[in-house]
């Protein structure tokens, strides 16, 4: 806990009102979108730091004084990454939210950890570029917390993750140092790439503080597909053979049948209701391209079982359509008090044992869940209502979450595609990691961080 001392310290660093000391504005920073019903403790103080030389001053008044740091920008995370289990410094960036620079020649962009990606991808799109990666929070999260979780989204595909759009990063190290990781170009074989291992490290090993991003040219045209199946075999038969058609669209996502009913009721958008699943397939590119692109799509659909078929070129239907895939996280929180959207993956042809195991595991446990993902990676986000506060409830629910775990794992995939690790899963990764990398880990962590004071307790033991 910072003594009076500390806090009189920090008053010296930063202007008063960029600090909340208050119980009740800290208590806000306690918690993420992670739906943890433990009580952890609320951070001591919450910073708005705007320039990086005050972000270098906290981290160097920190390291000297061993107080935790956690970076903080939405909060949308999944996976407990900004939960304050020790107390301490919240670094929130909200105010460090600048587009530093745009080259449309070099087509990159300079920004500061709180810029949202809405923004990026509007400026970008204005200017006849495009940003890909899209969570479905992306109206909100910041490219931040992006780079801290290696975000993904529907256009993971055919587009990549965040780590493919990051040519450089300038962080602060625990003891203050500021460095700058990459080159800006697109390729750069010059010693370790040390910005690649900052993506997805959680905050536990560097503060970033400004990034460098590819933009690439924007597809000219696209056109949404929907199709409706009676299996869930079939519609990951169907994600195969538009592959078989040599067709790449940019997105290839699903919708059990639980979904969609509870999307429907909460944001109705003429779904079918009566299917066990739907595919949704986006394709790009030049506006000439679209008709062969979307024809072979209808055609490896139908010839797999689909038995609706939509193509949908009205771009205001599309966003519609989109608009209830991502809805699919609010509609849930209907059912229950609580939702706890969960990350899984598996090799692509494991897909269907994936989802019914899922389902069936839930039945087990008498929990609700609705599950949509990015099948074309083989990608799937089980959505289970429940009521974290029914101690009962909750024990199912985490017996549900282990089997489902070790169920990804036997069928070749693993627990985290694009969510992270944090503290949900933090007890899992034995499991997956073999006690070598897990160590080597551990001590890339003390070379980065000797005190341990960025983002502790978050991956991994120590």
């Amino acid at each position: 806990m910072l003594l009076k001392s500390n806090i009189k310290d920090l008053k010296k660093i930063l202007k008063a009102e960029n600090m909340l000391f208050r119980e009740e504005e800290r208590y806000c920073y306690a918690q993420d979108s992670a739906n943890i019903p433990e009580e952890y403790n609320i951070p001591d103080i919450v910073v708005f730091v705007e320039t990086i030389e005050e972000v270098q001053r906290i981290v160097k008044y920190a390291n000297a004084h061993e107080i935790p740091i956690v970076s903080r920008g939405a909060g949308t995370n999944m996976v407990g990454s900004c939960v304050c289990n020790k107390g301490g410094i919240v670094l929130n960036f909200s105010k460090m939210n600048k587009i530093l620079e745009f080259n449309s020649d070099d087509m990159t962009m300079k920004v500061q950890p709180g810029v949202v990606l809405n923004d990026i991808k509007n400026l970008a799109e204005s200017k006849g570029l495009f940003y890909p990666p899209d969570p479905s929070n992306y109206k909100v999260s910041t490219i931040g917390g992006s780079i801290a979780q290696s975000s993904g989204g529907a256009k993971s595909f055919k587009y990549g993750t965040t780590k493919d759009y990051i040519l450089s990063l300038t962080v602060v190290l625990a003891d203050g140092t500021i460095m700058r990781l990459g080159s800006g170009t697109i390729k750069d074989a010059v010693g370790y790439h040390l910005n690649q291992l900052i993506v997805g490290s959680e905050g536990t090993l560097a503060i970033v503080v400004e990034a460098e991003l590819k933009l690439i040219p924007l597809p000219e045209d696209k056109a949404v597909i929907t199709a409706y199946y009676d299996s869930i075999d079939s519609a990951s038969i169907g994600v195969n053979g538009i592959i078989r058609e040599r067709i790449f669209p940019a997105t290839i996502d699903f919708m059990d049948k639980n979904s969609i009913n509870t999307v429907e009721s909460f944001y109705p958008s003429g779904l079918n209701t009566d299917k066990e699943c739907m595919l949704l397939v986006e394709v790009d590119g030049f506006t000439s391209s679209i008709d062969t692109q979307t024809e072979r799509v209808k055609k490896a659909l139908s010839e797999t079982g689909a038995s609706e078929i939509i193509i949908v070129k009205d771009k205001e239907k599309q966003e519609s359509i989109w608009t209830a895939r991502r809805a699919s996280y609010a509609a849930t929180a209907k059912l229950a008090p609580d939702v706890i959207s969960d990350d899984i993956i598996v090799p692509r042809t494991k897909l269907g044992d994936m989802v019914r195991g899922c389902k069936d595991i839930c039945d087990k446990y008498k929990l609700k869940v609705c599950i949509v993902g990015h099948v074309g990676d083989g990608n799937i986000h089980p959505q289970i209502a429940l009521n974290t506060e029914n101690d009962e409830e909750f024990k199912r629910y985490t017996d549900a979450k282990s089997e489902i775990y070790a169920l990804a794992v036997n069928l070749g995939g693993t627990i985290s595609a694009e969510h992270g690790v944090g503290l949900e899963k933090m007890q899992y990764i034995d499991k997956i990691l073999d006690e070598n990398s897990i160590e080597a880990m551990r001590r890339i962590k003390t070379l980065f961080d000797p005190k341990g004071i960025l983002n502790p307790g978050k991956i991994f033991k120590m």
